[in-house]
C-alpha cells in the first residue's frame, strides 16, 4: 500500500470504505504524492456517470478533514489500476 497518514488511512477505512461498500462497489487507494490522493472506484461505481458528484460532495469533503490540502484524482472502472491496494473497513 502507498504511503499515507494514519489520519488518511482512518477515514479510507472507517468511512469512504464502508459507504462504498454498502452501495456494492470497492474503494482502491492507488497512490499518494504530496497532497495528490489516486482513488479508484470499482463495483457497481465503474463507469457511473455520478460518481463525480460523489467525489465533490463526499470524498474530496472527506479527504480533506486528514488531509487539508489533498487534490482528489479519481479514476473507475472494472480494471484495479497496477499497484492499487483495496480498502477496507476494519
Amino acid at each position: 500500500m502507498p504511503e499515507a497518514s494514519e489520519e488518511l488511512l482512518q477515514v479510507l477505512k472507517d468511512v469512504l470504505a464502508p459507504m462504498v461498500t454498502a452501495d456494492s462497489g470497492e474503494l482502491y487507494l492507488v497512490g499518494l504524492k504530496g497532497n495528490i490522493v489516486a482513488l479508484h472506484l470499482r463495483g457497481r461505481f465503474s463507469g457511473c456517470p455520478g460518481n463525480t458528484l460523489v467525489a465533490r460532495r463526499i470524498i474530496e469533503p472527506l479527504l480533506l478533514t486528514a488531509l487539508p490540502h489533498a487534490e482528489l484524482e479519481l479514476t473507475s472502472g472494472y480494471l484495479v489500476p497496477e499497484g492499487a491496494s483495496l480498502i477496507t473497513s476494519e
